[in-house]
C-alpha cells in the first residue's frame, strides 16, 4: 500500500537525477509522496509566493514550482551555498526561469524575520526539527489568511508516536504536532505522505 501511494505520482528524469544528487551529498530529500502533496497544496492555493526553509539540492523546490502559478516566485533558504548552487542548476534544467526563484544562503531564523508580513501563500519547512516551533511562529506572521504551512518529516520514522522516544527532535516534533492541533490560529491535519507531512491553514 505505502509503495503504491508513494509512487502514485511518478517523478520525471530531472527530479530523479536531482534526488540522486541529494543522496550523494547527504541532503535527505522529501519523499515522492510528500513532494506530490506539496505540489497539490501549491496548486490548490494558486500559490504565487512561497517560502521554503531547507533548499537541499532542489527536490522539494521542484515539486513546489510545478504546482505554483507560472508567475510565482519561490524564496528558498539554506545554510549550505553549495547545495543551493546544485538546486539552482536543477531549477534551470527543469525550465524554470531564474526570476522564479530567490535563493538565500543563511540561517533561516535570521533570514525569515526580514521577509514581509502576510505576503506569502505557503511556507514549507524541511529543516532542523528542534526549531519547528520557531518556524511555525515565523510562518504565522509570513502567511496571508488562508495560507498553508507544511512541515516535512512530521512522523520522524514513527518516533513521534512512541512515548519512549525522548531525543530532542522527537520531543520537539511531538510538541508541534500537539500544539498545531489544539490552537485556534490554525486548522491542521497530519498526512501520512512520505515520512509525515503536517499541514496547517492559517485562519
Amino acid at each position: 500500500m505505502r509503495e503504491f501511494t508513494e509512487s502514485y505520482v511518478a517523478e520525471g528524469p530531472i527530479l530523479t537525477a536531482t534526488r540522486a544528487r541529494a543522496i550523494e551529498v547527504g541532503a535527505t530529500p522529501i519523499q515522492s509522496g510528500g513532494g506530490a502533496a506539496l505540489r497539490l497544496l501549491a496548486a490548490a492555493t494558486a500559490a504565487k509566493a512561497v517560502v521554503e526553509v531547507g533548499t537541499g539540492v532542489g527536490v522539494s523546490g521542484l515539486w513546489l514550482l510545478s504546482g505554483m502559478r507560472s508567475d510565482g516566485v519561490l524564496t528558498t533558504i539554506d545554510i549550505e551555498p553549495e547545495h543551493q548552487r546544485m538546486a539552482r542548476k536543477a531549477f534551470l534544467e527543469a525550465g524554470h526561469a531564474p526570476s522564479r526563484t530567490r535563493l538565500i544562503a543563511g540561517r533561516a531564523l535570521e533570514v525569515l524575520p526580514r521577509l514581509a508580513d502576510g505576503a506569502y501563500d505557503m511556507v514549507f519547512v524541511g529543516a532542523d526539527k528542534t526549531e519547528f516551533d520557531r518556524y511555525v511562529a515565523e510562518a504565522y506572521r509570513l502567511l496571508r489568511p488562508g495560507g498553508v504551512l507544511a512541515l516535512d518529516n512530521a512522523l520522524a520514522a514513527g518516533k513521534v508516536v512512541d512515548p519512549a522516544a525522548r531525543d530532542p527532535e522527537s520531543v520537539a516534533l511531538r510538541e508541534v504536532v500537539k500544539s498545531l492541533r489544539e490552537v485556534e490560529e490554525w486548522i491542521s491535519a497530519l498526512l501520512p505522505a512520505g515520512d509525515g507531512l503536517l499541514v496547517a491553514v492559517k485562519r
